[in-house]
């Protein structure tokens, strides 16, 4: 029988026999269960591009050459503003479905992309003092699934929770009747039997229909948006993961940051169409995206000032998006320290006026619902003092 498991196995793995890489039936969010998506951008995101201060006068004098954006900036809740490339987000930010936090970071000040990624993940204070993941663990004290939307589990994920993964495969589906003579034929196999007709499900409905794995530029950002689409359906499944992970690289703006087609505007207009496409499959006939939160999050910023190649250095102080549903959105959450020289971490960096782990804190205790003795104990220990956010609709 485990022999004939693993030739079912190999001949269904386009279509992934189930969602998921694995048969693994335990730890299914319930179907009207809150959900979460987690956005990572990796390489630090400028958050002052993000984010900016269009008309105030002292952001203007500090960003200089970088304070000039390819169109009108989208306005927020005076004096901040999104960067034009966000459309779709600034719409969610209309309908009172997105807020931002900003001057926010991690316990870091140091500048290795490597380390504040670690930090980022482990939710730790120190890099490497933590090597599992804040929200492996979080989905652990409930008991339910996790899934990265890659090959790997990503740290954020491991622990000692259910994590599957899932990314596009390269293979052929198999028509639907291959499926439905396999399924005939261990019909008397429960395990194999459940995965089948979900598999036979997938296949007959046309909203999953995978995109196969693109090269190249434009392939590579059709893919990311197919990506985030199939999150959101995923996450839409009455037997789906509670949580997904995807990421999202290249936001390492050394150089020439400031340019309408360069790679920060491009990252940003990417971004925004991931976003919208997460949102599309979530508000589909389930309307799952009432009760979903969906977070951006960065290792760290950028320094405030323009360098000698016309973009920015890594900083600390950034900005964190969350929007959703059930975000009590078209807010701005700012301790704001300024950006005058004076004001600025160690004469470079916007400051940090908020800890990111906040963020994450007050998310899974008033959405997922994960107690605050788990949080202080296992979760993410040592951040029992920070202050909670008020970030969700009553």
């Amino acid at each position: 029988m485990n022999a004939r498991r693993e030739f079912i196995g190999a001949l269904l793995s386009g279509a992934a026999l189930a969602p998921w890489s694995q048969l693994s039936l335990a730890g299914q969010a319930r179907e009207n269960e809150p959900r979460l998506a987690l956005i990572m951008l990796r390489g630090g995101l400028d958050g002052l591009t993000a984010v900016p201060l269009p008309r105030d006068e002292s952001f203007v004098a500090a960003r200089g050459p970088l304070a000039r954006l390819p169109a009108p900036a989208l306005p927020l809740q005076d004096p901040f503003a999104l960067h034009p490339a966000l459309a779709e987000m600034h719409t969610l930010y209309g309908r009172g479905e997105l807020l931002v936090v900003h001057a926010t970071g991690l316990p870091y000040r140091e500048r290795s992309h490597f380390d504040a990624q670690q930090l980022l993940e482990s939710g730790g204070a120190k890099p490497h003092a933590v090597t599992t993941g804040w929200l492996g663990r979080a989905l652990a004290t409930n008991g339910r699934k996790g899934m990265a939307l890659q090959t790997a589990v990503p740290l954020v994920l491991r622990g000692p929770g259910d994590i599957d993964t899932w990314a596009p495969s390269v293979l052929p589906d198999p028509s639907l009747d291959l499926v439905a003579r396999v399924e005939r034929l261990y019909a008397s196999d429960a395990l194999l039997a459940h995965a089948l007709a979900r598999a036979r499900a997938l296949r007959s409905d046309s909203a999953m229909a995978d995109a196969a794995p693109m090269v190249g530029g434009a392939g590579q950002r059709a893919q990311a948006v197919a990506l985030a689409r199939r999150a959101g359906e995923f996450l839409s499944a009455p037997d789906g993961p509670q949580a997904a992970v995807l990421e999202l690289g290249g936001w390492d703006s050394h150089a020439n940051q400031a340019l309408p087609q360069g790679a920060l505007s491009n990252n940003l207009k990417l971004l925004d169409a991931m976003v919208a496409s997460l949102r599309d499959a979530l508000q589909g006939s389930r309307d799952t995206w009432s009760r979903t939160v969906v977070l951006v999050v960065t290792e760290f910023g950028r320094e405030v000032a323009v360098n000698g190649t016309q973009g920015t250095d890594h900083g600390t102080g950034g900005a964190t998006f969350v929007l959703g549903g059930a975000v009590r959105g078209g807010r701005v959450i700012a301790d704001w320290p300024g950006v005058a020289p004076k004001d600025r971490f160690e004469g470079r960096d916007l400051r940090i006026t908020t800890d990111l782990r906040a963020v994450f804190r007050s998310v899974l205790h008033d959405h997922l619902r994960v107690s605050r003795t788990a949080l202080d104990s296992t979760v993410l220990p040592g951040t029992s003092a920070l202050e909670p956010l008020d970030l969700l609709r009553g």
